[in-house]
């Protein structure tokens, strides 16, 4: 049952032909509320076929916290040494990952949680960006996904993959949603913790290319985690050649507005 008269009002939006990916972490994953506000807002989609793609950072930095290890950071990406590996990957595809499968039951809701690695949907190479276990991810194999959407299931992923000689590595959430997309030739949502990318004078940016991204990030005003978002949206947008859209976890109801072909949050737009 839907909580609020506009949830059960929206059996008449317009329903895109393509699948949506949407991405998800930060604070949205300690707050239950809001977690399940999105997830209302994707069950009364019904036909709707919807994939959620989740990070996890601040659980993962209060567990490395709590066995003693310091996180590191270059760029807005995680450094993931060997020996934190075992943490990090608990802490992504089991703790914050079955957590919102759970979530998603208490609300009747189908959902299935797996890591990238799961029906070979995802390959992984690692990084040369001197990060440790963090792998590149590439689209290998939709067979999986086309069979849980097809059942109208809820597939909820980690951002977790693997190396083809079978060790465990850790994937930027952003570029994980990337990477899922492309599987599925599907529409891209990266939710984040504001409701788009601001420019210098603190306004939010309706529209956002690579020439005006470069600038922004060259000057600071793009900068820390947002840098690796933006990054990966306009690699998005260039792979797909359509925009990708950042906006705030905290109007889920955006979603219907951008099922609807209305602009929300920032679009990244690809060149040209």
């Amino acid at each position: 049952m839907k909580s609020t008269n506009m949830l059960s009002n929206q059996s008449s939006t317009r329903q895109s032909n393509k699948p949506l990916v949407i991405k998800i972490g930060g604070a949205i994953l300690e707050k239950t509320s809001a977690l399940k506000s999105l997830l209302n807002v994707i069950d009364s989609l019904n036909n709707q076929a919807i994939v959620l793609v989740h990070g996890g950072g601040c659980v993962v930095d209060e567990m490395l916290s709590q066995a003693g290890f310091i996180t590191e950071k270059k760029h807005g990406l995680r450094v993931t040494p060997q020996v934190q590996m075992q943490i990090i990957s608990g802490a992504l595809a089991g703790n914050v990952n079955k957590s919102i499968v759970a979530t998603a039951t208490s609300l009747n809701m189908q959902a299935v949680g797996l890591s990238l690695s799961d029906g070979y949907m995802v390959s992984c190479t690692l990084s040369e960006k001197d990060l440790g276990m963090v792998g590149e991810p590439k689209a290998h194999s939709s067979m999986l996904l086309d069979t849980l959407l097809n059942s109208k299931f809820l597939p909820i992923i980690s951002s977790i993959g693997s190396l083809k000689s079978g060790e465990l590595v850790n994937v930027n959430a952003d570029d994980a949603a990337v990477a899922i997309c492309k599987l599925l030739n599907a529409e891209l949502l990266l939710l984040t913790d504001v409701n788009g990318v601001k420019d210098g004078d603190g306004e939010y940016i309706t529209s956002l290319n690579n020439e005006q991204a470069s600038a922004l990030i060259n000057e600071g005003i793009i900068a820390g985690g947002m840098t690796a978002k933006v990054n990966a949206a306009l690699y998005a947008a260039n792979q797909l050649r359509r925009s990708i859209a950042v906006a705030s976890w905290q109007s889920p109801e955006q979603i219907i507005n951008l099922l609807n072909g209305e602009n929300i949050g920032t679009r990244i737009q690809p060149s040209s």
